[in-house]
């Protein structure tokens, strides 16, 4: 159990990794509604071949796509493949009954329940901003927490004047959360292409925008949010601040990385400059999403970026984390 719980605890952070994007990629193509039903599509756990497979009644309700369909359901199976495989990685974790492998294990066992269920409701109530965001939310917590998981499951290094650091990490990793948010937000209303230009919007610092309507989080049960609901004030609003949260969340993680490079042995300097690195790829790929209109390959590997940089900065966390339990278990 010793060799699987270790094992579980390298591949499964990759595994997760590769639902984030994989989840993206299914958002982006427009493909989240691609089976109408849950947990199969149009009733069957494979995509029917044919219209004439599918009851008329169902048929009716959505046509089918067997290519959204099927992007729609490899994310299904590897997202229950993930699921699966961390109850395991639970299990193993119980038969090693070590303090600091009993918790991360255990905690994800009902996070990942609830993200099932998120997933369920994105499709039972037509891709509710709320809801996708966080679904979206839920899966990067579980990669953070695979993540970490895997830092203690190794000898991981960590720092000598951790408080400071940590605390200022901690600070960093709420203001991205805040910025995923906001990422979360503008996919989920359909509002990355509100502003077509940079740094300008419509050709403004400051165009029209409608704030109130852009974040009410929760309106009527039976909309379809397919394409959006809003109007382009709103989504304007929403594209807006979104890059301002950018704006705050560069400055803060570049502050971060430089008190980190001041302060830190080579561990510390070399993690600072992974953040660098991947902050700057996300800030190119999200000025290229908009001076391009969306191309899907840029939009999905921007999501994928932000789920880098946040183990960058959980990395760095962790590093400035005390230790606790008995020591290194390898």
């Amino acid at each position: 159990m010793r060799k699987l719980y270790f094992l579980l605890s390298a591949i499964l952070p990759v595994l997760a990794l590769i639902v984030i994007v994989k989840g993206a990629y299914v958002r982006l193509s427009d493909a989240g509604l691609g089976c109408p039903d849950w947990p199969g599509c149009y009733g069957r756990l494979l995509v029917p071949a044919a219209a004439r497979e599918i009851p008329s009644d169902q048929l009716s309700a959505r046509p089918l796509e067997t290519g959204k369909a099927w992007r729609e359901m490899i994310h299904r199976y590897l997202a229950s493949s993930l699921g699966t495989l961390i109850l395991l990685l639970a299990v193993a974790a119980w038969f090693v009954r070590h303090e600091r492998v009993m918790a991360i294990p255990m905690w994800l066992v009902p996070l990942v329940m609830f993200q099932g269920l998120l997933g369920m409701w994105t499709v039972t109530l037509l891709l509710k901003p709320l809801i996708v965001v966080g679904h979206l939310f839920g899966g990067f917590t579980v990669l953070s927490l695979l993540w970490w998981n895997f830092l203690d499951s190794r000898a991981f290094p960590r720092a000598k004047n951790r408080q400071g650091l940590r605390r200022f990490a901690g600070i960093a990793i709420v203001t991205l959360a805040g910025q995923i948010f906001l990422g979360g937000w503008t996919s989920a209303n359909y509002a990355a292409l509100a502003c077509v230009d940079f740094p300008q919007c419509h050709g403004q610092w400051w165009p029209q925008l409608d704030f109130h309507n852009a974040f009410i989080l929760w309106r009527g049960l039976g909309i379809n949010y397919e394409f959006g609901v809003l109007d382009t004030p709103a989504r304007t609003a929403i594209h807006v601040v979104h890059r301002l949260g950018a704006g705050v969340t560069a400055v803060v993680v570049l502050a971060l990385c430089a008190y980190a490079r001041r302060v830190s042995d080579i561990h510390g300097r070399r993690i600072a400059s992974c953040i660098i690195a991947a902050l700057a790829l996300q800030i190119m790929l999200g000025i290229t999403n908009v001076l391009r209109g969306l191309p899907l390959p840029v939009a999905v590997m921007h999501n994928g970026t932000a789920a880098l940089l946040l183990l960058s900065l959980v990395t760095l966390f962790r590093y400035a984390s005390p230790q606790i339990g008995r020591g290194n278990y390898t």
